[in-house]
């Protein structure tokens, strides 16, 4: 086939403005990540799809598939061996919502030192897995005043650098554990299931927890029989989605479902690193970018000027993340046999989150300390 020829790209329906993207390369059908089937594949050519679908042999044997796209930072739900043995050609979008991420960790950090009356400067941050994500919590952290504890073991073994300690270190010191890993099953830094009863007993008591990576990085039947000795419990993805632990939902001080990497700017850049690399596999030029007028320009100005914790304000008036905590909690009025279509419906319908750079914030002039705060957490500020 000729890659002039128009294809069939086969695109889950979540990835914003992915019509209108890959309308050069053929007809673009979008359908629901979990509908994503052998049959509805048969005669395409370009599959895109985000985390909840599982690209493997089951899917692509014998289709006409020749290059896969994940638009999510991981590719755990991607048979890269297969895809690679197969001279399927694969691309993904690393980075992409690693500043929503952040963004989320520093809103939930935000509410539960404000709920238990905790100081930000007299806390310790330990970030387990420091890469693209893990690396922008820590820059955020530590604008906030946080004390940061690197774990990154491959990293480690690179560079041999003092900066990253172990995970004794981050265990015994930490009030805060934010966990930032792939899913790795096997090899020497497994990852599945790697907070367990031992991860559990070893943490200071009252550690506040939080888990934004992979559901099954955490032993969830684990977590609820030593959830006594944590402080505080955030989780965004669950062992088993979309059908979630209810007992292990009503044990967090914040649930939300796998949404923390969900703005819209993160989702945006998928699109454009996917479509990019789509471009370079079949040789094309790039025509398509996001428009300017979606990425630029301020949606919301706040006035802190009276306020007598600006960032904390900011923060939780840009990203108000218990209001998502709230629309998941929901879940506990479905019918329990609907219940994974309920998760489901909130990652489809989720409202559009815009980050930080979007937002305006008005201070005092004599609110130096808390300005250049906001300013690298990546707000405009404005002094009047």
């Amino acid at each position: 086939m000729s890659t002039e020829e128009p294809m069939k790209i086969i695109a889950d329906e979540n990835i914003p403005l992915v019509e209108d993207a890959f309308a050069e390369f053929g007809s673009v059908v979008t359908v629901p990540g979990r509908e994503i089937t052998k049959e509805l594949l048969d005669d395409a050519s370009i599959l895109l799809v985000r985390s909840i679908t599982e690209v493997n042999k089951d899917l692509l044997d014998k289709t006409q598939v020749k290059f896969v796209a994940t638009a999510t930072i991981g590719t755990d739900h991607v048979d890269v061996n297969y895809l690679r043995d197969n001279n399927i050609g694969f691309a993904y979008a690393p980075a992409s919502n690693a500043d929503s991420v952040a963004q989320y960790v520093v809103a939930a950090i935000m509410q539960m030192a404000k709920k238990n009356s905790l100081k930000l400067s007299d806390l310790t941050l330990g970030i387990i897995g420091v890469g693209n994500v893990g690396s922008r919590v820590y820059s955020c952290a530590s604008t906030l005043g946080i004390k940061c504890l690197l774990n990154d073991p491959p990293k480690k073994r690179l560079t041999q650098s003092d900066t990253y300690v172990s995970l004794d270190t981050v265990l015994d010191n930490a009030d805060i554990i934010s966990i930032h890993v792939p899913l790795i099953t096997a090899g020497e830094d497994v990852t599945y299931r790697m907070v367990g009863y031992d991860f559990i007993e070893r943490m200071k008591p009252g550690v506040i927890l939080i888990n934004t990576s992979r559901g099954k990085v955490v032993d969830e039947k684990c977590l609820r029989a030593s959830r006594s000795r944590i402080g505080a419990l955030v989780l965004d993805v669950w062992e088993g989605e979309p059908d979630i632990s209810i007992e292990t939902l009503r044990m967090t001080d914040i649930c939300t479902p796998h949404i923390a990497g969900y703005s819209y700017d993160g989702k945006l850049r998928g699109t454009q690193m996917i479509y990019d690399s789509t471009c370079a596999f079949f040789f094309r030029s790039p025509k398509w970018c996001i428009p300017q007028s979606i990425t630029t320009g301020i949606v919301a100005e706040f006035d802190c000027t009276k306020s007598s914790d600006p960032v904390y304000d900011a923060v939780c008036n840009a990203y108000p993340v218990m209001r998502d905590d709230a629309a998941l909690r929901k879940i506990t009025d479905a019918n329990k046999d609907m219940q994974g279509k309920f998760f489901d419906d909130l990652r489809k319908n989720y409202p559009r989150r815009n980050e930080f750079a979007h937002y305006m914030v008005k201070c005092r002039a004599d609110q130096g300390d808390e300005s250049i705060k906001l300013r690298n957490l990546g707000f405009i500020v404005s002094k009047v």
